[in-house]
């Protein structure tokens, strides 16, 4: 069953999907032809997804988005923020692209640390209900 939708196409003109095609597509634009099923996540995407790890990946994931709030409310360029820090002006750019392999929890911790952020951790260990570690943060 196609739904009634109205999409925007790059050139701003409007054009409604009635569930016929329509003389204003263009290659490349979209048409809707299902519904969409909404499901809910549990509050980590991480894991919604199935990634190994997801606990860490969403803590890592805060605290590098904490990071770039801090640059984007002191005005600071990687390279200013680099030489606060101590640390390669290329580690904020990776952390600005989200490109968060190569950093521990420890090691963007210790970058709020220089950048004059307090950090609090609270942990709570909780025997396991099913497989997996789970951590949540």
């Amino acid at each position: 069953m196609t739904k009634d939708i109205e999409l925007i196409r790059g050139n701003g003109n409007v054009f409604r999907d009635l569930g016929r095609p329509n003389a204003d597509l263009e290659e490349g634009d979209a048409e809707m032809t299902k519904d969409i099923e909404l499901i809910r996540g549990n509050g980590n995407v991480f894991r919604d997804l199935g990634r190994p790890n997801a606990d860490l990946e969403q803590l890592r994931s805060i605290l590098a988005a904490r990071i770039i709030r801090v640059l984007d409310e002191r005005g600071l360029s990687v390279r200013k923020a680099g030489q606060i820090t101590g640390m390669a002006a290329a580690d904020f750019s990776r952390i600005r692209r989200a490109n968060l392999g190569r950093f521990t929890v420890d090691r963007l911790m210790t970058i709020l640390a220089r950048l004059d952020q307090q950090v609090q951790v609270r942990v709570t260990v909780r025997r396991r209900l099913h497989h997996g570690a789970r951590a949540n943060v």
